[in-house]
């Protein structure tokens, strides 16, 4: 079994119990539940934004611990003062240590937020609406074309966007109408490692009326540039700040490295 494998595994055991314990008809008495959504759609082809989906992840099976330490809300509050198109904030806790609190305490940014997690079921995108998320995230690498046009279906019926991320040629089938926003990761997601080449090689094969992001694996602003040059308008970031001293700080830096090249 797989490192995905055993991350499916276990999420469909913590759905079933979560449900049990916090029962659909009390997520929609959330106050988030019923606030407007950020258009993650919107942030990204406003061509005076970054592009930068910044990611607050505090672990991963990969790399272990990455950044035990940053303060959630200090580190999402300057990935939006600095000028990030997105949050993705990780919510799960078993092998990412994240934690749905964290996206709610993110939520005082008024930018959107992609809940980072291992969507299986409706009810993780019910529980997704009703914790301030914006945009959920759909992986091909786990779902069954039919299964992502069910979730996604269901996800914009609540008003949140979706990103589908694919991270290979066969993965292409599950690109539907419901699915907007395609992300290509770079990193496998059943070993693990990293190829930057993935997303330049599916780039052209995704329906032109998509949105796209490259995902995983960029780590300077030449990569963007790359990606720039073939059609991505986003760029999901993660390591590459949570792993520095102090996240905001790095983030800001390659924003202005960013600003810097672009003018």
């Amino acid at each position: 079994m797989n490192i995905l494998d055993t991350i499916i595994a276990h999420k469909k055991i913590e759905v079933a119990q979560t449900e049990l314990q916090t029962p659909v008809q009390e997520l929609v008495q959330s106050a988030l539940y019923k606030r407007p959504t950020f258009s993650l759609k919107q942030f990204l082809l406003d061509e005076i934004k970054t592009g930068i989906i910044a990611e607050f992840k505090r672990q991963s099976p990969s790399r272990g611990i990455i950044n035990d330490k940053a303060d959630v809300v200090e580190v999402t509050g300057a990935y939006t003062q600095y000028g990030a198109s997105c949050l993705s904030v990780l919510t799960d806790q078993h092998f990412f240590g994240g934690s749905n609190a964290d996206l709610i305490k993110a939520r005082v940014n008024n930018i959107p937020i992609l809940r980072k997690d291992f969507i299986v079921d409706e009810y993780q995108i019910t529980e997704a609406r009703s914790i301030g998320a914006d945009v959920i995230l759909l992986i091909a690498a786990c779902l069954t074309p039919q299964r992502v046009e069910e979730l996604a279906r269901f996800a914009k019926n609540l008003q949140l966007e979706v990103l589908l991320e694919i991270h290979c040629e066969e993965e292409l089938h599950h690109i539907c109408a419901a699915t907007e926003i395609v992300g290509v990761n770079n990193r496998d997601l059943k070993t693990f490692t990293v190829d930057i080449n993935r997303s330049i090689a599916l780039s052209k094969k995704i329906p032109a009326d998509k949105i796209k992001i490259a995902e995983s694996g960029i780590n300077d602003i030449e990569t963007i540039g790359i990606f720039k040059n073939a059609g991505f308008k986003g760029f999901l970031i993660g390591e590459n700040f949570m792993k520095q001293p102090d996240p905001a700080i790095a983030f800001a830096h390659f924003v202005q490295q960013l600003n810097a090249t672009n003018k």
